[in-house]
């Protein structure tokens, strides 16, 4: 069994939009209508105080999703993890929608959490 993993560095985001619980919580929305995703309860946001970022959480009968913004730096790092397979999604399209981002690097990590059958001699 496998799962994926996408792990996101966006920069060049609206410093605004990056201390706006509403618009992450869109983006957060939009991104279980990408992946049909299940929430489990509401997710849960962590705004700092002063010119801090905020931290965003939601569980997944998937996994989880997960937010942190840099306003300061105009920049964002997401995080989100599937334990069932999934095809390519375009998490840029979606960053620049939803924050502005210039540009946004993906990495995609197939994370296998079952035993490997043993190979033969």
């Amino acid at each position: 069994m496998t799962g994926v993993e996408w792990v996101i560095d966006a920069r060049g985001c609206d410093p605004t939009r990056l201390i706006d619980v509403s618009a992450l919580a869109e983006l957060f929305d939009g991104i279980v209508a990408d992946l049909a995703l299940h929430v489990v309860g509401e997710p849960v946001w962590h705004v700092f105080p002063g010119a801090g970022g905020i931290t965003g959480l939601c569980l997944l009968s998937e996994s989880h999703l997960a937010v942190h913004t840099f306003p300061e730096h105009g920049s964002l790092c997401l995080n989100v993890f599937c334990c069932r397979p999934r095809a390519d999604w375009d998490a840029e399209s979606r960053l620049r929608r939803h924050v502005g981002a210039g540009e946004v690097d993906t990495r995609r990590v197939e994370r296998c959490y079952a035993a490997l059958p043993a190979l033969l001699p």
